[in-house]
């Protein structure tokens, strides 16, 4: 692994927050608010109608004012908006007709979005090998980070995001190591605990892993020199199935936040159906919000 000497702080200026007015979406705006507060950016809540009109619907487009579908959607987004951020109005309110990612993207694109906050029901096995997962697509495609908030997350009990401490897990690659910088601006912001993880896989008894002393020694040569002056670092190492042990020590600690970096989308549908990928099981069942970066 590559030493960091240098600590990069990151950002916000525009955050979007994806809602298909669910329980989880709910939950999901008020961590974006937080963080908009924290930074000074603006938000924007956008929902995706979608693009297969109802049956008995004309194929040509009926103008917006006379479209049950979107005046009822233009009326949940507004709700929603309302009921769920009192403490930074969003910026905008955007209503776009098309499927999931596709307005997402365009989204991105077009507001210059820093983040994209969303809610996941966290299909995990068959159920979602068979329905997919949009907020796997959506962090795996994104350019920006994502922050996901899935189904075991619970809602914020007060206005503020207290961040108090962060997990890295990290496997020494290129893709998880690009989400490194914002583990460490995180943690810096909020004067955090930041536990650095590096799990050795199960492996036969002939497959000779590198001993702790010398993964330690890896993870400690990530961390900036001056990084304790704003942050207390930690350093774990072990043996044991990736996805389980970062939710085991998450658990265990309390930890607030999980950063970890992923590898982006093949482009088979396949690769982001599949159930699983340690991401997914991680951003599935966290106890806490995911800030995923794309390698």
């Amino acid at each position: 692994m590559e030493a960091l000497r240098t600590n990069t702080r990151i950002s916000l200026s525009n955050i979007l927050v994806t809602t298909d007015f669910s329980a989880v979406s709910k939950t999901a705006l008020p961590y974006a608010a937080a963080l908009a507060g924290q930074y000074g950016a603006k938000m924007v809540i956008a929902h995706a109608l979608s693009p297969e009109p109802p049956l008995g619907i004309p194929a040509d487009p009926l103008p917006v004012e006379d479209d049950p579908a979107w005046l009822e959607a233009e009326e949940r987004l507004a709700v929603f908006a309302l009921g769920n951020s009192p403490r930074v109005s969003p910026a905008r309110l955007l209503l776009e007709r098309g499927e999931v990612w596709s307005v997402i993207s365009h989204i991105i694109q077009k507001e210059k979005i820093d983040l994209v906050v969303t809610g996941t029901h966290g299909r995990q096995g068959l159920r979602k090998l068979m329905m997919g997962s949009e907020a796997e697509k959506i962090y795996r495609r994104a350019t920006c980070p994502v922050l996901t908030v899935g189904p075991q997350v619970p809602p914020l009990s007060c206005p503020n995001w207290t961040i108090k401490t962060i997990l890295f897990p990290t496997d020494g690659s290129e893709a998880s190591l690009k989400a490194l910088p914002y583990a460490l601006s995180l943690a810096e912001e909020n004067q955090a605990n930041l536990i650095l993880l590096r799990l050795m896989p199960l492996a036969p008894a002939d497959y000779r892993e590198p001993d702790e002393s010398s993964v330690l020694e890896s993870l400690w040569a990530l961390v900036p020199a001056e990084a304790e002056d704003w942050c207390k670092p930690e350093f774990v190492a072990g043996i044991e199935l990736p996805a389980e042990g970062i939710l085991g020590l998450a658990k265990e600690r309390e930890v607030d936040l999980i950063v970890m970096g992923v590898r982006k989308s093949t482009g088979s549908a396949l690769s982001e159906h599949r159930p699983w990928p340690v991401a997914s099981q991680v951003v599935a069942q966290a106890e806490c919000p995911v800030l995923t970066v794309r390698g």
